[in-house]
Order: C-alpha cells, then structure tokens, then sequence
C-alpha cells in the first residue's frame, strides 16, 4: 500500500513552508512553483491544515501563510492525518469486518503495521525534517566541491 498523493503533497508543501518561513509569510503559488504541484490543489490541503491550526494565513498584499505552530511541534502524522489521509492495511478500515462480516485471520497483523507507521511518522517531525535536508545539503555541497578540485588537479 502506498501513501497517497494528498498525504504526500501535504508534506511536501508543509517542508517547503518550514524550510522558507523566516523569511515572511510564503505564498501558495511560491510553493507551487517550488514543488510542481497545482496550486487549486494546495488551496484544498492548506484549507484543512488551517481547520487543524498547522499552518495560519495572513491576507492581502505581502501575505501568505506560517506555520502554525513551532516545526518541531508539527509531526509528519499530523500533516497526514489533518488532510484526512492514513495509510491503512486492512481491508476493512479497522472495522474487523474484513470476511464475509467476520475479522479476517491477518487482521491483527495489518492493524499492527498500521499502528507501528502512525507510532513512526509520529516521531518525525518537520524540524527533523529541515535538518536532515540541511545535512544533506551540506554533505553534496563538500561532495561537488571534493570533484571539483580533482577534476582541477
């Protein structure tokens, strides 16, 4: 089972937002350009971001939208689960009623695994997130530097 792309672009569209908001207010169609996605799609998923207070939006010229809370307080679950989109493995949504009415053999196993992925993107979050990118940032950066004086020498 794969996550969908609303979960993904939620995700997607909160990183951007955590990486570019000391800089003021970051605009949709910033976002959208940034990370390819239409912005009538992040209209959609940042309407249900704000009902769940994760990010806020100031209106007007030089407006846009914050985070709305600390990026260290915000996990990749609860941007999941604020645009109604979870991952679930059995085939009866948690209602055990997987076979003909009755809880399939497996269910425990699936409704496990689900748990264990809520219990894991519950302990990213999206300062975990900006960082590792950063180091990520970095470690190219020393790569492209490293080839660069080689291919010099």
């Amino acid at each position: 089972m794969r996550l969908s792309t609303k979960g993904r672009y939620a995700v997607t569209a909160m990183l951007d937002l955590a990486l570019h908001s000391g800089k003021g207010p970051v605009t949709l169609s910033d976002i959208s350009v940034n990370q390819g996605i239409s912005l009538s799609y992040l209209e959609q998923l940042f309407a249900s971001l704000r009902a769940k207070q994760l990010v806020r939006g100031i209106r007007g010229p030089g407006g846009g939208y914050y985070l709305g809370k600390p990026a260290g307080d915000i996990s990749i679950a609860d941007i999941i689960c604020a645009v109604d989109e979870w991952v679930e493995f059995t085939r009866c949504g948690g209602r055990e009623n997987c076979r003909d009415g009755q809880r399939c053999l497996t269910h425990s196993l699936w409704d496990q695994l689900s748990d264990e992925i809520f219990t894991f993107l519950s302990q990213i979050s999206l300062a975990d997130l900006v960082e590792r990118g950063q180091r990520e940032a970095t470690i190219d950066s020393k790569r492209l530097l490293s080839d660069s004086k080689q291919r010099a020498a």
